[in-house]
């Protein structure tokens, strides 16, 4: 184990951003004053994140398309478990950014040696078995989600479309269109924006996916009021949806716990966003703070979306609340929304897959060390672009393109939340943040905190396992029918 900031400034030989600032003599004492605020503690990497940055970064990273899904959820668990769910899981996802920011410096959560990565700060706090674990599961989660991404850009897409039609046409129309040429033309979008360097570079495209959120979240929320004053009623009920069968509807509400359960947890990127901060105050208690405002704030937009949207459809709640046509009028908000999450996505899907091309770029540069085509200094330069990495350019595009692939092969939106959740929510959000917490505070065994803690952690577990379930069996059926 790294014992502290000064060991780990002689390990890190492969810092995510190299620093050309630092090559220039300056003079100039309020320059100098600035670079230490900026640089952190070893001295290689430019860390200029803030609280507000963080904010933006979780709320790119939360309000996603699982906020697409609450409405249809909270249909499924009634209006009793709906919005139970909803606080439960705003809770559990607090617990866990908390115990997972005192991680990000080990040993000690202030002065130790920085944990760059969720994987590393595994690998440090428990060792490599459970770091090879941690790994396969969040790359699966962050394929996934990149995925499920392109579904529901594809999906928003095409909702723009019927939305004009049915507008032009009348509600009746034949208003359907594919979404596969949508998809490819994300794919493209993001085989460009894939170019940006690293996380440390994606503040300006957070800020505006954040913005994007808050608008898109704010018509799904007015639209669903608009809709309840219209009906004059509040439809719904206290059980949730009727199904088939007692087995059916017992499957049903498991995926809804999944669905709600990709809505909210970021421990995917958790201690990426940490490591933008800079090191003054304490990045452990800056991400406590920023968890604090961003899971409020989105808690908020999910609450009134959910169950607005279950006011106004009730058990006809459609599993996409802007692109499953219970609103129709008026189509410009409903096309503007949809826009909203397009650009939203755009800038998520990055947030999800920056970790994931800078471990294997990381991992591949260290392995080959001599290879020209992996170093950093063998950049291409063609006419009206600017300079590129071969192998980054090569890499990146084949994992955007393989994501899309998945994506046309199973586009479906509900099933595929519900079993990212689930597969998300033990594992990556509860488990090993526990684990950590307990080896890093040196909890002792069979105290009152340890029990309390792995009550927590068996809990989820069982949350997790049944969501599970429900989400496979949704899969299985959407795929078949």
């Amino acid at each position: 184990m790294i014992g502290g900031r000064d060991d780990y400034e002689e390990e890190e030989e492969a810092p995510m951003l190299q620093l050309s600032v630092f090559n220039h003599n300056s003079t100039d004492e309020s320059g100098l004053l600035h670079h230490v605020s900026v640089i952190d503690d070893d001295k290689t990497t430019l860390r200029t994140g803030t609280l507000w940055s963080s904010i933006a970064h979780i709320i790119t990273a939360v309000i996603g398309s699982g906020v697409l899904s609450l409405a249809w959820s909270v249909s499924r668990l009634g209006w009793i478990g709906g919005p139970v769910a909803l606080l439960f899981f705003a809770i559990v996802t607090y617990v866990s950014s908390s115990l997972l920011s005192d991680c990000y410096r080990s040993p000690d959560p202030v002065t130790g040696a920085r944990n760059r990565s969720f994987a590393d700060a595994v690998r440090v706090i428990l060792g490599e078995k459970q770091a090879l674990l941690c790994g396969i599961l969040q790359f699966v989660n962050f394929y996934g989600t990149g995925v499920a991404y392109v579904v529901t850009t594809a999906t928003c897409m095409s909702a723009i479309q019927r939305s004009n039609c049915y507008h032009n046409h009348g509600h009746e129309a034949p208003c359907e269109y594919e979404g596969n040429l949508y998809m490819f033309l994300f794919g493209v979008i993001q085989i460009v924006m894939s170019q940006i360097p690293d996380f440390h570079s994606m503040m300006w495209v957070s800020f505006i996916a954040a913005i994007m959120s808050f608008c898109y979240a704010s018509i799904g929320f007015g639209l669903g009021i608009a809709k309840v004053i219209d009906n004059g009623k509040i439809d719904g009920d206290i059980y949730g949806a009727a199904a088939v069968s007692a087995p059916m509807k017992l499957l049903v509400t498991f995926q809804a716990l999944g669905d709600v359960a990709f809505a909210y947890p970021y421990s995917l990127v958790f201690l990426e966003i940490q490591d933008t901060l800079k090191s003054t105050p304490p990045e452990n208690k800056v991400m406590k703070k920023a968890s604090v405002i961003a899971i409020l704030i989105t808690t908020f937009f999910y609450l009134g979306c959910a169950c607005f949207g279950y006011a106004a459809f009730g058990d006809n709640t459609p599993g996409n609340l802007l692109t499953g046509f219970g609103f129709y009028e008026p189509y410009w908000l409903i096309d503007l929304a949809n826009a909203c999450i397009i650009l939203h996505l755009i800038g998520g899907y990055q947030l999800f897959s920056q970790p994931v091309y800078a471990y294997a770029e990381r991992m591949l540069t260290e392995k080959y060390p001599d290879s020209i085509f992996l170093k950093n200094t063998d950049r291409l330069k063609l006419p009206l672009l600017p300079e590129f990495n071969l192998f980054r350019l090569c890499f990146r595009t084949s994992y955007v393109v393989s994501t899309t692939g998945i994506a046309l092969f199973l586009p479906y939106f509900n099933e595929i939340l519900g079993l990212l959740g689930a597969l998300n929510l033990w594992p990556l959000a509860i488990y090993l943040p526990v684990e950590m917490y307990i080896v890093q505070t040196k909890v002792e065994t069979w105290s009152r905190k340890w029990v309390v803690l792995q009550i927590f952690s068996g809990f989820l577990m069982v949350v997790s396992v049944v969501a599970l379930i429900g989400s496979v069996a949704g899969l299985i059926e959407a795929k078949t029918s």
